[in-house]
């Protein structure tokens, strides 16, 4: 399957799965609804508060949940884009990452139910996580947080995202975001990348998965590929935030995010990049789950509080 063999825990969380049919046997319904009702863990960090608005969006309003680790007024904030390909997630199912993601940056973190393909085809994700991106910064003193202290983060699908508003926002000249977090980002659409070739059987992710995925996020998508979609495409990353990408070595997709990462280094933007061994695709949307999962947690935290403590706008 890889020549990175999976660490004990996140090989028996692989098994606890069982034998798992492919997305297309199962049908998008079903895997919706399989993910959807999926019983949240016990003992996620604890929020002073939790908080669901709408913001407006180009086709109506946009769902956000905000999570507040504390009391700090302006506090810093994360404006966190979920995975699953653009096909599926919600706040709901990605709520154990997005209270994580605050408790461990200390900072409020505002989840983003954007439109999801296919019924909303692309730009339509793209589209909500920009205007809800903009709300934010537009709408700081209410909400208690502070634009000089303002990043994106996403996984996956929701990676791209982040990626995606990092480049429109150095485009359009704004907001004025500190930070962008790229976990296991699905930037690209190159499957002849060897992490793809050589994994295509890999745990929680399969490249007959992605092809499907792929086959549902393209369709009803009339306008041809731009950097917002692909962020791989763009020619020019020069002047985008800081960033921290995160992958993980059983990730089939892992040669995207680290292929980016590299060409943001090089384009003089300040980037960490940190492979996790033993690890599959999506460790961190259950980041308890593994050793792995709650180390990387610490560490995206930390570089976090970081930046928000001296943050780098320009």
């Amino acid at each position: 399957m890889t020549d990175y063999p999976l660490d004990p825990d996140a090989a028996a969380r692989a098994a606890a799965f069982g034998a798992v049919a492919p997305m297309r046997v199962r049908g998008l319904d079903e895997v919706r609804r399989m993910l959807e009702s999926a019983p949240l863990p016990d003992g996620m960090p604890e929020m002073v508060g939790i908080e669901d608005v709408l913001a407006p969006g180009p086709a109506g309003p946009i769902p956000l949940r905000i999570y507040r680790p504390s009391d700090q007024d302006p506090a810093p904030v994360l404006v966190y884009f979920h995975g699953g390909g653009m096909v599926l997630g919600s706040n709901h199912s990605f709520e154990p990452l997005a209270r994580t993601l605050a408790a461990a940056g200390g900072a409020t973190v505002v989840s983003v139910d954007y439109r999801l393909a296919p019924e909303s085809p692309a730009p339509a994700q793209f589209d909500d996580a920009y205007a809800a991106t903009a709300w934010v910064a537009d709408h700081a003193a209410a909400l208690k947080v502070d634009t000089g202290r303002l990043a994106v983060a996403g996984d996956s699908a929701g990676g791209s995202l982040a990626a995606a508003v990092a480049l429109a926002a150095r485009d359009r000249g704004g907001p004025s975001l500190c930070c962008q977090v790229l976990m296991y980002p699905g930037l690209d659409r190159d499957m002849t990348c060897e992490s793809i070739q050589t994994m295509p059987d890999a745990p929680m992710l399969s490249r007959a998965d992605i092809d499907y995925m792929h086959e549902l996020a393209d369709r009803g998508v009339t306008a041809p590929p731009d950097p917002y979609r692909f962020p791989a495409l763009a020619t020019d990353l020069i002047g985008l935030p800081p960033a921290i990408v995160v992958t993980a070595a059983c990730d089939p997709i892992r040669d995207w995010g680290e292929r980016y990462a590299l060409r943001l280094r090089d384009a003089g933007v300040q980037t960490t990049l940190t492979r996790y061994p033993g690890v599959y695709h999506g460790f961190l949307m259950r980041s308890d789950a593994t050793a792995r999962g709650r180390l990387a947690i610490a560490e995206i935290g930390a570089s976090l509080r970081a930046k928000f403590a001296h943050p780098l706008t320009f």
